[in-house]
């Protein structure tokens, strides 16, 4: 399926339902290194002490992790210039698949370094797969950097999809502006971005994978 024209949502709104997307990612580490702090203070078993210390270390290493994601994926990535090294994108993507404990990765790039529509496009697209494995399986994502244009091909593959259709609106640039959410802003945005740069979004899926792509012109 390949993106057409996208519906113009207002950019307060779309940048609302970014934040409420980032603050509920957040909510689990965050909340867990909250009461982790709460049971350091009250244990004495050394022991005990440790295994708090161990889960406060988690916790901090996934908050950090889901930050430096959502800085590069929703944010203006201030920090580089037009194009962003590939190991900055293939590390976030790592530390989100390790995270969930249950994914294995396959890597396949053949560029340095991406212009930042392409690297978020492809963060935001991983994203969507990673979610799409609930009981786990295999992330494939390859990359080529053409002549003219950006080719992003990721495949989500496991005993169980798990798809939101209004994700796949979204990404068609379909769904309606009062069906907006936190789900489905990243989708959304990233669908806009295509529709402006002249790109296009696709995605097709079936009960065991999930395929999404992207070809993004450069320039």
């Amino acid at each position: 399926m390949t993106t057409p024209p996208t519906i113009p949502y207002q950019n307060l709104d779309l940048a609302a339902m970014l934040c409420s997307r980032l603050c509920h990612d957040m909510l689990s580490p965050v909340g867990a290194l909250s009461n982790g702090l709460e049971l350091l203070a009250d244990e004495k078993d050394p022991q005990m002490r440790a295994r708090c210390m161990e889960l406060l270390e988690q916790s901090a290493r996934t908050s950090a992790d889901k930050l430096k994601f959502f800085r590069l994926a929703f944010g203006a990535a201030g920090g580089f210039g037009d194009a962003v090294p590939v190991h900055e994108p293939h590390s976030l993507i790592e530390a989100l698949v390790r995270n969930n404990g249950r994914i294995v990765l396959s890597w396949s790039v053949n560029a340095e370094a991406l212009p930042k529509p392409a690297v978020k496009t492809l963060l935001n697209l991983a994203a969507i797969g990673i979610e799409a494995l609930v009981r786990g399986g295999t992330l494939d994502i390859a990359v080529e950097l053409r002549q003219n244009a950006s080719e992003i091909a990721i495949r989500a593959s496991g005993p169980r999809i798990a798809f939101d259709p209004t994700v796949g609106a979204a990404l068609e640039g379909t769904l309606p502006p009062a069906e907006l959410s936190s789900r489905t802003a990243p989708a959304a945005m990233i669908a806009q971005m295509a529709a402006r740069t002249g790109g296009s979004l696709q995605f097709a899926v079936s009960p065991e994978a999930l395929v999404l792509g992207a070809v993004l012109p450069l320039g």
